[in-house]
């Protein structure tokens, strides 16, 4: 049997408060509407955290069945690929998580509408749709990750979905303010996935996975990743001038000297495999920018 700790390895907990970044910011977009519901945030915020182990635990299986995990890999060892967990268990706790995603996911449609039927299955396909993507990124034989559609698909989802979504789920309303810091924290999340895309492009071409980084080339790529970053900020400063009756959002300044020196250091580095640390770093200042919202909110 797999040991606790290959378990917890497999769950990838570093990518996780990107997970709670978009749910987060979402969420306080509702406070500051004075609408929002303690058991559809504690529920978004759950079924967000499975979906995202979901993703890692799909990923690790995907990866390892198309070889792509291998001894040249740069990134940290996978769990399949080294043997700590067979890919039997694996299969197995996809299923866990899809289904855990899934309940999770009906308990918090059913606290946001009710008895809205038409609502409640809009959201339920949104749903569905997630752990689809979750899934695909690398199973099958039509992995969108591996065609280069992963920065789309994390867009879509860690941005638009993640955030506008769950500011719906609170307010049942459709407000095109949101859609200015729901794109920027997919872009950010976009950015976290091709600072992984640049460490691994390498092997991913060797492995014919043909992610947006390996098309383009590391020099292409890093100017890709500062593209994403600085256009998230543009629209965060956009929201933020929208916002001019709240002096008290410019708070979310105190996160831009950071992420401007990540991406000076990202530039800077020669060898792939010192972009492993930035995944993480990107992640934590993703998630710092949702908590600042919530305190420009809260103030």
């Amino acid at each position: 049997m797999a040991s606790f700790k290959s378990w917890v390895k497999a769950y990838r907990l570093r990518t996780l408060p990107l997970a709670l970044s978009v749910i987060l910011t979402g969420s306080f977009l509702a406070m500051q509407d004075g609408v929002y519901n303690g058991w559809v945030i504690g529920f978004s915020l759950l079924t967000t955290l499975f979906l995202q182990v979901l993703s890692n635990l799909a990923n690790d299986y995907g990866d390892s069945i198309k070889g792509t995990d291998n001894d040249d890999r740069v990134g940290p060892q996978r769990t399949v690929q080294s043997g700590e967990i067979s890919r039997e268990s694996m299969k197995k706790a996809i299923i866990v998580f899809a289904s855990l995603s899934l309940l999770t996911g009906v308990a918090l449609l059913y606290f946001s509408f009710g008895d809205n039927f038409k609502l409640s299955l809009l959201f339920l396909v949104l749903g569905l749709a997630a752990i689809w993507a979750a899934v695909k990124y690398t199973v099958g034989e039509k992995a969108y990750g591996y065609a280069g559609f992963g920065d789309l698909f994390v867009f879509i989802f860690f941005g638009l979905v993640g955030v506008a979504g769950s500011y719906f789920l609170n307010t049942h309303v459709v407000s095109a303010d949101v859609f200015l810091p729901a794109s920027a924290m997919g872009l950010f999340s976009a950015g976290v996935l091709n600072l992984n895309n640049m460490r691994d492009i390498d092997n991913d071409i060797r492995s014919g996975k043909h992610t947006l980084a390996s098309r383009l080339g590391v020099a292409e790529a890093k100017k890709y990743h500062l593209i994403l970053i600085f256009f998230g900020w543009i629209l965060l400063l956009a929201w933020m001038m929208l916002q001019k009756d709240h002096p008290e959002r410019l708070i979310l300044l105190v996160a831009l000297p950071l992420f401007l020196l990540d991406m000076y250091k990202v530039m800077k580095t020669k060898e792939k495999r010192d972009l492993d640390p930035f995944l993480r770093k990107l992640a934590l200042k993703t998630l710092l920018v949702a908590l600042l919202f919530g305190v420009s909110i809260l103030l």
